[in-house]
C-alpha cells in the first residue's frame, strides 16, 4: 500500500448501513427464494410485505435522518389536503454527512425500487398476478420512500440556496450602509 494515498473512508453510521440495507435484502431475497420452501401464497405475501414495511419504517425514520440528515412525513390539513413536510440539517452540517453513507443510502432505495420492477415484469411475464400484488405493494413502498427523500433533498437545496442568497444580501446591504455612512 503507498503510503501517500489517503485513507479510504469508512462508513461513519456501520448499524445504520446494516439496517438499511437488511431489510431491503430480506424482502427481495424472502420473495425470490420463497418458492422454493412455502407453497402458500399467503405466507408468501405476508411475510414479503412485511419485511418491505420494516423497510419502509426504518428508511424513513431512522436510516435517513442518519445517513442523509433528511426527514419527511405527510400529513392532512384542515381543508383534507395533503400537504408534505420536510425537515433536513442545517448547512453546515449536511457538509459534515459522511459521503459513504450517502452514496448507500440513495443507491439501495433507486436500486430496491429496479428490483422489485425487475420482479413485477417476470411476474406479468409468468401471468402470476397474485405475485404482482406483493411486488406492487412493495414497489409502492420503495417509491414513497424515493419520492419523500428526493423531495426532502430538492427542499433542503432550495434552503439552502435561499439562505446563502438572503446572507450574500445582508452582507453587501451592510456593506453599502456603511460605505454611505463614511461619507
Amino acid at each position: 500500500m503507498d503510503r501517500f494515498q489517503p485513507p479510504a473512508e469508512n462508513y461513519a453510521n456501520p448499524r445504520t448501513c446494516f439496517f438499511h440495507v437488511l431489510f431491503k435484502a430480506a424482502a427481495l431475497a424472502f420473495y425470490i427464494l420463497s418458492a422454493l420452501f412455502f407453497n402458500s401464497f399467503v405466507i408468501i405475501f405476508v411475510v414479503t410485505v412485511f419485511l418491505a414495511a420494516l423497510d419502509f419504517w426504518v428508511v424513513k425514520n431512522v436510516s435517513g435522518r442518519i445517513l442523509v440528515g433528511l426527514r419527511w412525513w405527510n400529513e392532512i390539513n384542515e381543508q383534507g389536503e395533503s400537504v408534505w413536510k420536510f425537515e433536513c440539517l442545517d448547512q453546515e452540517s449536511l457538509a459534515r454527512m459522511n459521503k459513504k453513507d450517502t452514496w448507500l443510502f440513495w443507491w439501495t432505495i433507486y436500486l430496491s425500487a429496479v428490483a422489485w420492477i425487475f420482479l413485477g415484469i417476470f411476474s406479468l411475464i409468468r401471468f402470476q398476478a397474485d405475485y404482482l400484488l406483493v411486488v406492487g405493494v412493495c414497489l409502492t413502498l420503495s417509491l414513497a420512500n424515493i419520492i419523500g427523500f428526493t423531495k426532502c433533498r430538492k427542499d433542503a437545496k432550495k434552503q439552502i440556496q435561499q439562505f446563502a442568497s438572503e446572507t450574500i444580501a445582508s452582507r453587501f446591504s451592510s456593506t453599502l450602509q456603511s460605505a454611505f455612512s463614511v461619507v
